[in-house]
């Protein structure tokens, strides 16, 4: 079973954490699961990019970003080439190491 590595976050995870996820899984949904808090305003149906998150490693098994996510990441706060969607990345089989940007633009969050 691949692991997700989430880089420490100040407020989300801040001693950052090693979770087990099934292929075929979303990061966020395996986030959500194993307790990590990922913001997801839309509900994960890909409309906002409040779950915006860097893949540092393991990147290229993924499925790539179909055109609705990549418009949507062009909004996206922290934008980087290994960019995704977390309600939109598909674990494959090889472990992903994953960071949370600092902030997101989420003008609706209940938490703030």
């Amino acid at each position: 079973m691949p692991q997700i590595v989430f880089l420490p976050h100040d407020e989300i995870c801040p001693e950052g954490a090693v979770i087990e996820a099934e292929a075929g899984m979303t990061v966020c949904d395996a986030a959500l699961a194993n307790g990590i808090e990922i913001e997801h305003a839309c509900e994960k149906s890909c409309a906002c990019t409040t779950c915006h998150v860097v893949v540092r490693e393991g990147f290229d098994s993924m499925e790539e970003a179909d055109e609705l996510e990549e418009d949507l990441l062009d909004k996206a706060w922290g934008l980087e080439p290994e960019s995704r969607l977390s309600c939109q990345a598909v674990v494959a089989e090889e472990n992903l190491v994953v960071e949370i940007p600092m902030y997101t633009l989420n003008q609706v969050s209940e938490k703030h």
